[in-house]
């Protein structure tokens, strides 16, 4: 095969990739053009909006440029730029915001969004802004759209970075110049060298340091001492001192001139400060950005268009067009579009986004789908039945994003100090000014001012307040991508420290989905069609295999009347005059039923199978014993045993039989079992185990699950089950398999190691910096630390944090 040359490649209109049309299996004709993409999902996209693809304005001389064959394109701050030129090109990359001062103002956001604190998650309200209490800016509530462009702040931030350096260069070459061997301030003279400093230093303290001290400010007026507390105080004084020492060098007595008679002036400490504090602020906000890849990921799963059939005519629509009860063709290779139901077709479809698992699902008619899954080699028809955020996809983003904004209780720790740090630190500033002042060596009061400045500038608490919700914020993204959804940080903490799991035995340790395998009594067919009957109104598994065992059997149901549900024992009605019933023996007990002998011994025989028995009454006599099977789930045996080697202890409450329960429990080694409870018997058996010291954990999956899962130190939903399940519990598995158990321990022990790793850092960064600040190593090494190698260790201290933390976007579950 010949070599593509550069006249056939074209660029993929949507990602700006080459493609061989040749080789591409991707094509769109739109306009006249043939257009060839790299992959599916960018001709989706392409084919639901082709304006938004087709042409680029050239940010330098302004001509329209083809996407798809431009030849030259850049990123800048993840945007994507294209010129017509390789000319152009280099003028943009030599200095960018050259270009870019008068591009439109970003879309705002949409009405209603709330902001929040990364660091202060009580904080919200309904207008950008600082927060009142850390005074960093608050951030919109929610997954912002893959798209949305660069966050404002760190746009502004970059650029006073870019004017700071800018003039910090010179002011250090003046400042600094000597102790290189550049004799700069001689050749200038001192008076006009300090001059200099000032003319330079003052566009950074008064402009570009204007946010910084605006939240200085409202650190004062809110009574909340915070890191911009000790940073306005500390480049303030540093400022300040030096124009007076400028303006009126005559009015400072002798403690406070150098050598030579001239008054220090320290405009290079602040000018530096303010470019390392802003430093720290853009490589934090870029790192805080990248917690929410996870959900972003999570979100692009779901395709852009939906190919919606009407009869004979097929077409694609954008996603938001799509309603529920529309009829959609899913392609070999698409990603499902929105959640449904099979009505035609089959195929395995790739549902890792929902379990972890890398194994394709069978889906035949009657099977549901979850938009986001992706679809193997089979075609199918689904009918939507959830679209927009009502889909699993959008609820699993939108729970995990108010998961992110929780507290862990560890933070209370930190709290704690931070409330009383910046007064304490305030307090070790004034302290050591006195100490320097009073017995320091000439000039002394210079070196209290270095002193006092340097320690409100080592000493921000920022690191403190962002080693938990970091943490948390990667932590909960990364669960949602490996099937554990956590709603609130509390939950994932607790879980690290459990030691025992409670768990249901229905849809929990089985598959859920029971099947008819038998029944017992004179007359089988009238006994399945009063069963069906009574069962046909209900959503339990047990009821849905009868109501299925006697469709596949070809018996009509029967009608019932006077319907009434007993909880934890079963149902009664009436049929033909009689009272009939279908339960277990509490049922019985309940009705007055008599059980006969042999239909006893074929129960207990079912049971010692592992099989449910249940018992149909009609009238003062059990007719019939009906035997369900709910096989074990596949991996139930492998996740338990990884359970117990975490030393955890398994405990099984069910309401089903003794002996059911007991079957299921020998083949899985669970360590106790309590059988025939009812959900406050659940309750019971959670606070008399909490009761007991231990640390429990409750999965369940069904409605009598709720209180007990709400009752447990940390509830685990399995998320096949019932939404009020889900609702209760802290944690959710997608997928509903018990290694998710396991997933979710091993994310939770990682998290609360990187939680301690963090506090520890922060705790051990200021009881060690303080002090050196401080000039404790003066007396014995003449060792004092320097105001801006103080800002250089404040920036490096939260960056530091934040790193840490996105390591858990890389930890193996």
């Amino acid at each position: 095969m010949t070599a593509p040359t550069a006249a056939t490649i074209t660029r993929d209109p949507v990602c700006g990739m080459s493609v061989d049309p040749e080789t591409a299996k991707h094509h769109a004709h739109h306009d006249g053009h043939d257009f060839h993409f790299c992959n599916p999902r960018c001709k989706e996209k392409f084919e639901a909006d082709p304006k938004a693809y087709l042409t680029a304005t050239d940010p330098v001389c302004g001509m329209d440029v083809d996407r798809s064959r431009a030849r030259f394109m850049t990123k800048h701050e993840g945007e994507k730029f294209y010129f017509c030129s390789a000319r152009c090109q280099e003028k943009f990359e030599a200095d960018p915001a050259a270009y870019l001062g008068d591009r439109p103002a970003p879309e705002p956001m949409p009405e209603g969004t709330l902001y929040t604190c990364p660091m202060d998650p009580e904080i919200v309200q309904d207008h950008p802004g600082d927060c009142p209490i850390c005074g960093m800016a608050l951030e919109p509530m929610g997954v912002p759209a893959a798209d949305a462009g660069p966050n404002p702040e760190l746009v502004d931030f970059s650029f006073r970075l870019k004017v700071s350096a800018a003039l910090t260069v010179p002011i250090l070459v003046i400042a600094m110049g000597p102790m290189v061997g550049l004799p700069v301030r001689e050749w200038m003279g001192e008076t006009l060298a300090k001059w200099a400093e000032l003319i330079l230093a003052t566009p950074i303290i008064v402009w570009a340091a204007a946010p910084f001290f605006k939240r200085f400010w409202s650190s004062l007026k809110n009574r909340s001492p915070n890191m911009w507390t000790l940073i306005g105080m500390g480049v303030g004084a540093a400022y300040l001192f030096s124009v007076v020492a400028t303006l009126f060098p005559g009015i400072f007595p002798h403690s406070f001139r150098h050598m030579g008679g001239s008054v220090p002036v320290y405009f290079e400490a602040a000018a530096v400060i303010i470019t390392l504090v802003f430093a720290g602020q853009v490589l934090e906000l870029k790192a805080r950005e990248q917690t929410g890849s996870a959900l972003r990921a999570l979100l692009d799963l779901a395709p852009k268009t939906a190919r919606v059939v009407h009869g004979d005519h097929e077409h694609d629509t954008p996603l938001e067009n799509v309603k529920s009860g529309d009829i959609l063709r899913v392609r070999p290779g698409d990603a499902v579009p929105v959640d449904g139901e099979v009505i035609e077709g089959r195929s395995g479809v790739d549902e890792s986004m929902l379990t972890g698992e890398a194994l394709p699902v069978e889906k035949a008619v009657g099977d549901p789908v979850t938009g986001g899954t992706l679809n193997g080699n089979g075609t199918f028809l689904m009918r939507a039945q959830a679209v927009g955020a009502a889909t699993k996809l959008s609820r699993i983003v939108d729970m995990v994003a108010k998961a992110q904004r929780t507290r862990a209780p560890i933070q209370a720790l930190a709290d704690k100090v931070s409330r009383y740090f910046v007064p304490s630190v305030v307090l070790v500033a004034i302290i050591a000014f006195i100490v320097w002042s009073v017995f320091g060596p000439e000039p002394a009061m210079v070196y209290a001012l270095v002193a006092a400045v340097s320690v409100l500038i080592i000493a921000c608490p920022c690191a403190l307040g962002l080693a938990t919700p970091m943490s948390v914020m990667v932590a909960t993204g990364r669960g949602a991508q490996a099937g554990v959804l956590v709603r609130e940080a509390r939950a994932l903490e607790t879980l690290a420290r459990v030691d025992t799991l409670i768990v249901d035995k229905t849809g929990t340790l089985t598959m859920g989905k029971p099947k008819l395998v038998g029944i017992d009594g004179e007359n089988q067919i009238d006994i399945l069609a009063l069963a069906a009957g009574l069962e046909q109104g209900s959503a339990h598994p047990l009821a849905e295999a009868i109501v299925a065992g006697a469709a596949e059997r070809g018996v009509t149901a029967r009608k019932i009347d006077d319907f009434a549900s007993h909880t934890g024992m079963g149902i009664s009605g009436t049929a033909d005059g009689h009272t009939v019933g279908l339960g277990n023996l509490r049922l019985l007990d309940h009705l007055g039923a008599s059980l006969p002998e042999p239909l006893r011994a074929a129960a207990e025989a079912r049971i010692a199978r592992g099989e449910t028995a249940m018992y149909l009454a009609r009238g003062a006599s059990v007719v019939g014993v009906i035997g369900v099977a709910d096989p074990i789930k596949p991996e139930a045996k492998a996740a338990l045993d990884a359970l117990h080697a975490d030393g955890i202890s398994i405990v099984m409450a069910t309401g089903d039989a003794q002996g059911t329960a007991r079957a299921v429990a020998a083949q899985l080694g669970i360590d106790a079992v309590f059988a025939e409870v009812l959900p406050e018997d659940k309750l019971g058996l959670v606070n008399k185990l909490k009761a007991e010291g231990r640390t429990v954990a409750m999965a369940g999956d069904g409605i009598n699950d709720g209180p007990a899962l709400a009752a447990a130190d940390v509830g685990i939903a399995m998320g096949t089950g019932a939404d009020v399940a889900m609702e209760s519990a802290g944690i959710t598995l997608v997928g509903g398999e018990l290694n998710g158990i396991v997933r979710a321990r091993r994310l939770a022990h990682a998290t609360l190691a990187n939680i301690k790793q963090n506090l520890f850092f922060a705790f051990a960064y200021n009881t060690l910096g303080v002090p050196l600040a401080a000039g404790i190593l003066y007396p014995a090494f003449g060792l004092l630390l320097s105001p801006m190698f103080a800002a250089a260790a404040m920036s490096l201290s939260s960056v530091s944090v934040i790193t840490n933390a996105l390591r858990l976007r890389g930890v193996r579950l």
